[in-house]
């Protein structure tokens, strides 16, 4: 489905710029750009990459995505460009916290930036939580002890990778590694990466550019999972310990199996 005459409006409405002062920047006429948000033109090609590069959003994602629920603070910029940061809130506009699962985590890779993904996944409510948008994500093998695996990290998004902390546990989405969980050092200056290090020693430290960090995640808190095995961990059990920290569960469908 083409979206592109709703996302022009919708995101020219979130700068905050009238049809008038939008259509001045482009160089072109007001009753153009009326056209393209009413849907009675269909913008050529020549006028996408223009949107394209004023918006810093691909032109696949102005045209195949639903972008009528992103807000000012929900993009994420990747490289030169922004894609969609899509969050779930609830009915008194309070974000919900989406729980990846084990088996779809692979997954998230190619579905981090998708509204309809995220959109499916299971979600909860932690009101304890300090302000910012949180997802709960699972960790595999032993390299971040006493942290095992099949525990989740709940953890909150970082905007601008350049706020990294030093020496603190991040969960770190990267083009070749998919999700990790990690202590990380800023060498963004010196060499334009970051330093990915393991609490466990048998684990030597590794570099990763910047331009491969999709998405930054600051540790919250965790989810220790260690009396069940990885394979019987389903959302029910994780839904008693959430209950046991007194939050409030949305959602809860799907089972992990």
């Amino acid at each position: 489905m083409n979206f592109i005459s709703n996302n022009i409006k919708h995101i020219r409405t979130l700068k905050g710029l009238t049809q008038e002062q939008f259509a001045l920047a482009l160089h072109v006429s007001r009753s153009r750009i009326s056209s393209y948000e009413e849907n009675r033109a269909v913008p050529p090609i020549e006028f996408l990459i223009e949107l394209s590069d004023f918006f810093k959003i691909s032109i696949d994602i102005l045209v195949k995505k639903d972008l009528s629920s992103a807000t000012d603070a929900n993009f994420l910029e990747i490289g030169n460009n922004r894609l969609l940061f899509p969050i779930t809130v609830d009915n008194e506009n309070e974000d919900l916290i989406e729980i990846i699962p084990v088996e779809a985590s692979a997954g998230y890779l190619r579905g981090y930036s998708d509204p309809e993904y995220i959109e499916h996944l299971n979600k909860i409510k932690l009101p304890f939580l300090p302000t910012g948008t949180h997802r709960a994500f699972p960790i595999k093998g032993d390299s971040m002890l006493p942290v095992k695996s099949g525990s989740y990290i709940v953890a909150r998004f970082v905007e601008d990778i350049r706020d990294v902390k030093n020496g603190k546990t991040y969960i770190v989405i990267t083009l070749n590694d998919g999700i990790v969980y990690k202590r990380v050092f800023d060498k963004i200056e010196e060499h334009n990466m970051l330093l990915l290090a393991s609490d466990n020693k048998k684990y030597d430290p590794y570099f990763v550019p910047v331009d491969e960090v999709l998405e930054l995640w600051e540790y919250t808190c965790s989810i220790n999972t260690q009396e069940y095995d990885e394979h019987e961990l389903k959302i029910s059990s994780i839904a008693t310990m959430l209950t046991q920290l007194g939050v409030e569960l949305k959602e809860l469908e799907k089972s992990l199996n």
